[in-house]
């Protein structure tokens, strides 16, 4: 049809305008920085083929930003709601530390040693992470696509508002929700075959009640040589954080012997 555009020069214009966009919010923040980290040559080229690939049809604004990267509220082609992260590439300390929790796994047995080749892997981990979590029945973002440095995933939240954070929720009933977070704590250990690694009231968000979830890149097989140590340590987390609300919470030897699927009941153990 005459004047109709092409897919391709489509995804290519909203690419465009979406990216002259985010350099307009940059130049009043005059955080250029930020924004050549997050948005180089090859993220853009990413996004670009996301775009043309019918994963993603807009991008709107950043809903949380940390030392890892960025991530954005996008839709895709049928108006459902995307969370769209990206890894920097050209900066960030937090690389540093990843070779520990790659090192070991099976899925990753050949991995460059540069940056960027070790924040693409990061990327991949997270996205296998999600898809085994999801598949195990694990309360967390449904994983779409992932592509170098970018992760697509189901937006937690409505219009654009992410679902409010663990540590920013008044809970009418704790005690519940501590348990459903150890139920999905062993359902992730049990039938996803990961230990999270960094689990607190930071990386769990609360949505129609239930907690959910997310940064699940630094997680690693059960067979992981620290895959004991990084239970324990988020056992206790989990614990120290409902203590504080008043939850009688289960005993850590206890509380990990139910993980491993040691024991079929999670409450014959007394509290403490």
């Amino acid at each position: 049809m005459a004047g109709r555009r092409s897919p391709e020069r489509e995804a290519e214009r909203r690419l465009r305008r979406f990216e002259e966009e985010s350099l307009m919010l940059e130049k009043r923040e005059e955080d250029f920085e930020v924004f050549e980290e997050v948005f180089d040559r090859p993220t853009l080229e990413g996004l670009y083929k996301l775009m043309r690939r019918g994963v993603i049809d807009k991008i709107y604004g950043v809903v949380k930003a940390g030392k890892e990267g960025r991530i954005y509220w996008g839709k895709d082609p049928r108006g459902s709601e995307l969370a769209v992260k990206i890894y920097y590439t050209v900066t960030g300390e937090f690389r540093h530390g990843m070779m520990k929790y790659i090192e070991g796994d099976p899925r990753f047995k050949r991995v460059r040693r540069d940056p960027r080749g070790l924040v693409y892997t990061w990327t991949q981990k997270e996205f296998k992470n999600l898809k085994l979590a999801e598949e195990a029945g694990v309360n967390v973002p449904r994983p779409i696509e992932c592509f170098r440095n970018i992760l697509v995933m189901s937006f937690i939240g409505a219009d654009g508002v992410p679902a409010p954070l663990l540590r920013e929720v008044e809970l009418p009933n704790p005690e519940d929700f501590y348990k459903r977070l150890i139920e999905d704590v062993r359902r992730l250990y049990l039938k996803a075959g990961l230990v999270h690694g960094d689990l607190s009231e930071y990386n769990i968000m609360v949505w129609e009640e239930a907690p959910v979830i997310f940064d699940v890149s630094q997680a690693v097989l059960t067979s992981h040589p620290n895959a004991g140590a990084l239970l324990r340590r988020d056992i206790e987390r989990i614990n120290e954080y409902f203590s504080r609300l008043g939850v009688d919470i289960l005993n850590a030897d206890h509380l990990e012997v139910y993980v491993r699927g040691g024991e079929e009941e999670l409450y014959q153990y007394p509290p403490g």
